[in-house]
């Protein structure tokens, strides 16, 4: 599975000492691998709800932005128990979210699609507006 970013990514953004202290369930005073794994997988997850609709998925080569959002979603993700929520780990998940509403909106583009249009898909609905049979005034055209 792709993930969009990593634990060197994570120490890089916010330093080994947080990673740890969001990390440690059992106080071992080391990154615990596995609660952090799961937290990117889970970032990328949502990363993807909001991308599927615009983009092919999984990302063959993904843009490096979305490393730093699934960086900050991991960490918002991991604050509760011991780990407390600040205002600035909140406004970076609101931001990474806002951001992911205008890319699925199709107002920002991540690239790698032509034209920044949203991805094919297979099985589409296609409406043609018909002709009017009535006019307001209740007579026929």
């Amino acid at each position: 599975m792709i993930v969009y970013a990593t634990r060197d990514d994570m120490v890089t953004r916010f330093g080994e000492r947080e990673v740890i202290a969001l990390t440690d369930r059992d106080y071992a005073g080391q990154i615990n691998d596995t609660v952090l794994t799961e937290a990117l997988v889970n970032a990328t997850a949502e990363i993807d709800g909001y991308l599927g609709g615009r983009y092919p998925l999984p990302m063959a080569t993904p843009p490096k932005i979305l490393t730093g959002y699934a960086c900050d979603i991991a960490r918002y993700r991991m604050c509760g128990a011991d780990a407390v929520e600040t205002e600035l780990i909140r406004d970076r998940y609101k931001d990474a979210i806002r951001f992911l509403e205008l890319v699925a909106a199709g107002r920002v583009t991540l690239g790698g699609m032509p034209g920044g249009g949203p991805a094919p898909v297979d099985n589409t609905v296609q409406f043609t507006p018909g002709l009017r049979v009535f006019a307001r005034d209740g007579g026929a055209f």
